[in-house]
C-alpha cells in the first residue's frame, strides 16, 4: 500500500463535515496494488467518519479499482461517477454511496467556487 493511499484514508478521519452531514453507511474500498489487495473499511455516521483497515463483509457498498484509478480519484483527476460509467471500477451495493464519493474524494484540479467565477460573494452586493 502507498503513502498516498495511507494519507487519503488519514485525511478523511479529520471528518466529512457539511458534505457528508446526512451521510450514514459504510464503504469498503478493495485497493489492488503490487503486493495483492488492500481493504479499508470507511464507516460515515451523520458527518463523523471513522476508517479502519482490513476487510468486512457487512458494508453497504464496496469499491473495487486498482490503487493507481483510486488515487487519481482522490486527487480530483478523475470523477468517480464517469469513471463507474466506463467500467473503471465496480460496486456492489447500495449505489448512493458511489454518488457520495464525490464528497469524498477532492474537486478537480483548478475548480472554483461558482461564485468566485461570477465575480461577487453573494446575492446582496451591488444591488
Amino acid at each position: 500500500m502507498s503513502e498516498a493511499v495511507r494519507d487519503f484514508f488519514d485525511d478523511l478521519t479529520r471528518g466529512g463535515g457539511r458534505m457528508l452531514r446526512q451521510v450514514s453507511g459504510t464503504v469498503r474500498f478493495d485497493l489492488a496494488g503490487p503486493d495483492g489487495v488492500d481493504h479499508w473499511l470507511v464507516a460515515i455516521d451523520r458527518g463523523q467518519v471513522m476508517v479502519s483497515r482490513g476487510g468486512a463483509d457487512d458494508a453497504d457498498t464496496v469499491i473495487q479499482t486498482d490503487e493507481a484509478l483510486f488515487l487519481r480519484m482522490a486527487r480530483g483527476e478523475l470523477k468517480p461517477l464517469p469513471a463507474w460509467l466506463r467500467n473503471d471500477f465496480t460496486a456492489d451495493g447500495e449505489f448512493r454511496f458511489v454518488i457520495m464519493l464525490e464528497r469524498l474524494f477532492a474537486p478537480p484540479p483548478g475548480a472554483r467556487h461558482p461564485r468566485a467565477v461570477a465575480g461577487h460573494a453573494g446575492p446582496a452586493e451591488g444591488r
